[in-house]
């Protein structure tokens, strides 16, 4: 028994070890590493509880004089006080946040919302929130599920989350699930943002698309561009506003959001549908992939990136050149740009940090409409898929930067 405790307080400091620590360059080990480190870093409070439990069965249990519980004991204080910068970094997360808005917006950016919508939203953040990490509904949200946006069957199914009290002209936001281009579902992730955003009186959207190795690039993107037009020609009938559509994306979803919003109306992704107005008038990507190419050498070509982007480009960069720059947003910058919100944490192991700070620093040189860009510090790749206190000021940093969008579009509507 002294043994499996220490044992068992080995595998909790690893853990903790796991979200203080990025592993990077791991190989085919990321993964691993990245899963550990996501649910220790934001379940980190539950983490906290299990060690306090711990520590009691050591000293009540168990004799503090043996070796092994003495080892496990040490442990486990340390590994407590891991947990403790965990949660100082969940914590300080909303002033961080606040800093990007006002850097990027101005530091009076709330006064251009209209007060009766400033009034719903929050810059506090709630118990009753972050202590249910997987409960994801709200009040006064209905969804409707698997409705059909193209011919390519369960892969072009979309969900509708919208407030239960009828309305109309409502601002939408498109959610675009992330999964590597070979998995992922959307009903699966960004489930906090997209009721909190339907609760807010937003309409959202999540869309399924074509996934590697049987889909080829831009086979996502032409389902995107696909969706944007099915919302353009129908959402009205949700009480939604086709002329204002925001869209987000974590990890490949990410990449997919800032393609969407750099590549308006481009033809060759329209197939059948090249006269639909696809742009998008605000979005929102998190920890994205910028550049497949990899041209800065940020990524050092692992193999896991190599075997991802192979099953998606079936095709390497020497090959086809012209496809690969097509499919990296970096390739597509310009002037004429939606406002962006990037988002990215400091710690993620799978898409690291630099790239996200390469896309902005390029945008930022040349963009007429205002880029926020934050890093979260601490935070790991997929921070966004459970209710936690990062989680929750997040929500707030992204409800406050969307309906600023909406705003700033009325604005620039009415002056014409």
């Amino acid at each position: 028994m002294d043994v499996f405790y220490l044992v068992l307080a080995i595998l909790l400091a690893i853990s903790t070890l796991t979200a203080l620590v990025p592993g990077r360059a791991l190989g085919w080990a990321v993964p691993v590493w990245f899963l550990i480190s996501t649910a220790t870093n934001e379940l980190a409070l539950w983490g906290l509880l299990s060690h306090l439990f711990m520590l009691a069965l050591g000293v009540a249990l168990l004799d503090p004089g043996d070796a092994p519980v003495r080892a496990g004991l040490c442990l486990l204080l340390l590994s407590m006080v891991g947990k403790l910068v965990l949660l100082k970094r969940h914590f300080e997360t909303g002033h961080q946040l606040e800093r990007a808005l006002q850097s990027g917006l101005g530091i009076d950016f709330a006064n251009l919302i209209p007060p009766e919508r400033r009034r719903r939203l929050s810059r506090q953040i709630f118990a009753r929130d972050w202590l249910r990490p997987l409960a994801f509904k709200r009040y006064g949200v209905r969804r409707e599920r698997d409705i059909p946006y193209g011919e390519a069957g369960k892969r072009n199914f979309l969900d509708v989350y919208t407030p239960s009290v009828a309305g109309a002209a409502r601002p939408v936001l498109l959610q675009i699930h992330g999964g590597a281009w070979l998995v992922g579902h959307k009903g699966e992730q960004a489930l906090p943002l997209m009721h909190y955003m339907a609760s807010l009186g937003w309409v959202v959207v999540a869309v399924n698309y074509r996934l590697a190795p049987r889909a080829t690039f831009p086979d996502p993107m032409v389902d995107i561009k696909k969706a944007i037009a099915w919302i353009r020609e129908n959402i009205e009938q949700w009480g939604g506003n086709p002329d204002f559509i925001a869209v987000t994306g974590g990890s490949a979803g990410g990449h997919l959001t800032a393609l969407t919003a750099l590549s308006g109306n481009y033809a060759p992704w329209q197939p059948g549908f090249e006269g639909a107005d696809t742009r998008v008038q605000a979005a929102m990507p998190l920890y994205g992939v910028y550049d497949l190419c990899d041209r800065a050498g940020i990524r050092h070509g692992t193999r896991i990136d190599n075997y991802v982007i192979e099953q998606l480009m079936k095709t390497t960069p020497e090959q086809d050149p012209e496809a690969f720059d097509l499919a990296s947003p970096v390739c597509w910058i310009s002037t004429d740009v939606p406002p962006l919100f990037v988002l990215h944490g400091s710690h993620d192991t799978l898409v690291w940090i630099e790239e996200a700070r390469r896309f902005v620093a390029e945008l930022s040189a040349v963009s007429s409409q205002p880029l926020v860009y934050a890093e979260l510090a601490g935070a790991q790749h997929a921070f966004d898929t459970v209710h936690s206190p990062r989680t929750a000021h997040y929500l707030n940093a992204a409800a406050w930067w969307l309906e600023w969008a909406y705003a700033d579009w009325h604005r620039k509507l009415n002056q014409g």
